[in-house]
C-alpha cells in the first residue's frame, strides 16, 4: 500500500500551484497550501476538508515563512514534497525599471524561495528525506528584452538551487529545478507589474509583442501530470523542462550559445585561465 505524501506548495491559490495542489489531492495525497489570498481555495478545501490545510503565506516575510513552514510540517507530521512556486513578473526594459520594482521582483522570485528553502530543510533533514521542487522558468538560460529582471531572478534561483542540491544530498533530500514554459496562469495579468514605458523602446516593444503573440499558453493542469511523475521518482533529475515546445526552444537556445562560444574560441584561448 502506497503511503500518502504530504505536499507544501507556495503560491497555491492560482495557476501552476493550484494545479499541482489539485493533482496531489486527486492522487490521495495531503496538501498544505500557502498563499497570500486563500479565498480561491474555498471550494477545494470544502471537497477535501481532511487532506487540505490552508495557511496564509507571504514569502517576502522571512520570519513568517519560518512560522508557516513549522506549522505546515506539524499539520500532517512531515513534509515530503515542497513546491517553491510563488512568483511574480516585472515587465519592462532594463532602463525603465525603478529600484523599488527591481527589489520587489527579487523579493518574491528569489529571496522568497530562499526563505522557504531555509525554513523547510531542517524538517526534511530530521526526517532524512524530502524533495524540493524549485519552480524557475525555461528562460533561465538567458534574458529576453522586457522580461530581463524576471529571467534574472529565476536564473539566480536556478544557480542557488544547484548549490542547494549538493548541500542537502547527504541528508537524503532531493532538489529538482522545474523549468516550465508559458502556461495560461495569472502571471502575465494579476501577477505582473509593468514599468513606465519610455518612447524610445516602443519599436522593440511592438516586436516583442508580435513575437509572443496572443496565445496565453496551455492550461496549468496539463503540467501537473509531469510534476506528479517527477515527485514519484526515487532518483529525480536536477533539472526538468516542463513542456514539449519549451524543451525544443531550450535546445535551440543551447545550440545557439554553443555556436557562439565556438565562433570566438580563438579569442577565449588567448587567456590562460
Amino acid at each position: 500500500m502506497t503511503t500518502a505524501r504530504v505536499w507544501f506548495i507556495t503560491g497555491a491559490s492560482r495557476g501552476l500551484g493550484r494545479a499541482f495542489a489539485e493533482a496531489a489531492l486527486a492522487a490521495g495525497d495531503r496538501v498544505v497550501a500557502g498563499a497570500r489570498d486563500l479565498t480561491p481555495l474555498d471550494g477545494l478545501a470544502a471537497d477535501h476538508p481532511d487532506r487540505l490545510a490552508r495557511l496564509t503565506l507571504d514569502v517576502r516575510d522571512r520570519a513568517a515563512v519560518r512560522t508557516v513552514a513549522d506549522r505546515a510540517a506539524a499539520r500532517f507530521g512531515r513534509l515530503d514534497v515542497v513546491v517553491n512556486n510563488a512568483g511574480a513578473m516585472l515587465l519592462g526594459m532594463v532602463e525603465e525599471a525603478t529600484e523599488e520594482q527591481i527589489r520587489a521582483q527579487f523579493d518574491v522570485n528569489f529571496f522568497g524561495a530562499v526563505w522557504v528553502a531555509q525554513a523547510v530543510v531542517p524538517h526534511l533533514r530530521r526526517q532524512g528525506s524530502g524533495h524540493i521542487l524549485q519552480v524557475t522558468t525555461m528562460g533561465t538560460g538567458g534574458g529576453v528584452a522586457s522580461a530581463g529582471f524576471y529571467a534574472a531572478s529565476k536564473s539566480a534561483l536556478d544557480s542557488l538551487s544547484q548549490a542547494l542540491a549538493m548541500e542537502v544530498a547527504p541528508f537524503g533530500i532531493k532538489v529538482t529545478i522545474v523549468q516550465p514554459g508559458g502556461y495560461g496562469t495569472d502571471l502575465f495579468t494579476r501577477g505582473t507589474t509593468a514599468t513606465s514605458p519610455l518612447p524610445e523602446y516602443e519599436p522593440l516593444r511592438v516586436r516583442m509583442a508580435e513575437m509572443w503573440g496572443e496565445d496565453a499558453g496551455p492550461d496549468p493542469s496539463t503540467a501537473a501530470p509531469v510534476v506528479m511523475e517527477l515527485a514519484a521518482l526515487e532518483e529525480p533529475p536536477l533539472r526538468l523542462i516542463v513542456g514539449g515546445a519549451s524543451y525544443d526552444m531550450v535546445q535551440q537556445m543551447d545550440r545557439a550559445r554553443t555556436e557562439e562560444y565556438q565562433a570566438w574560441e580563438h579569442l577565449s584561448r588567448k587567456a590562460p585561465g
